[in-house]
């Protein structure tokens, strides 16, 4: 499978996963109304392991910009596959934002909250305090960054014409995609609290797009003041994370 496709179709997974345990759990008449913050947590930690174990032996399944980012500065990705990665995954989001409304929009309909619908796109702050919120992103991108650097091996390279380094586990193979995703789920239940956290500029801004787009009933704005932030925070993150990791291996 070419790598963008495996980015497209690995980063569509997540949200569909992602996303659909959010619209589950908030909107009206689910099956899963009101299960809570846990089963968000463990559906988006699924929803990663699910893409990424999908799309890993194609294209090191970042699925994430900051991802992306973060392994070009680090030399393991052409700079020349940056813009083709991040197509890839923004593109995904959207079909993935876009399937979860279709699954779901008997249930838009009869929900009357405006917030809830628009977290089933996207996140948002509790606490709308700009600068923090900001820095709760970093903070959380940063603990997905690192970990993936530590306990992955960036330097194996991809079957012969994918042109991406692929991080695989160490000891685990192909099965890197479980420990990543165990990550995501420590990451939703310790800091998610805050922001809901995003940590990913695709699964956030696509997904908002899409909010914007469709005809969802009785929706609200889609919050475009605060978009930047789970945009730009999460790069930062990752960066970040790449330099601790080259101080300290």
């Amino acid at each position: 499978m070419n790598a963008y496709v495996a980015e497209f179709l690995g980063t569509a997974i997540l949200v569909i996963f992602g996303n659909g345990v959010v619209a589950n759990v908030l909107l009206a008449r689910t099956k899963g109304h009101g299960g809570g913050w846990i089963v968000i947590s463990a559906g988006w930690g699924l929803a990663v392991f699910v893409g990424a174990f999908c799309a890993a032996p194609f294209s090191g399944a970042h699925l994430n910009p900051a991802v992306t980012a973060a392994m070009a500065a680090a030399g393991k990705l052409g700079p020349g596959q940056v813009a083709g990665y991040v197509l890839a995954q923004m593109l995904g989001a959207i079909a993935g934002a876009a399937a979860v409304f279709l699954f779901y929009r008997a249930h838009f309909a009869v929900s009357d909250d405006a917030n809830a619908k628009l977290a089933c796109f996207c996140t948002a702050p509790n606490i709308r305090h700009l600068p923090q919120a900001f820095f709760c992103e970093t903070l959380g991108t940063f603990l997905l960054v690192l970990p993936i650097f530590l306990m992955t091996d960036v330097t194996a390279s991809m079957p012969a014409g994918s042109g991406a380094a692929q991080p695989v586990a160490i000891g685990l193979g192909t099965l890197g995609a479980l420990p990543v995703g165990l990550v995501v789920f420590g990451i939703g239940l310790s800091l998610g609290g805050t922001t809901g956290y995003a940590i990913n500029p695709a699964r956030d801004l696509g997904p908002r797009l899409v909010h914007a787009l469709l005809p969802v009933p009785g929706k609200r704005d889609s919050d475009w003041g605060y978009a930047w932030v789970p945009v730009v925070a999460p790069v930062v993150g990752g960066l970040l994370a790449v330099l601790v990791h080259i101080a300290v291996r």
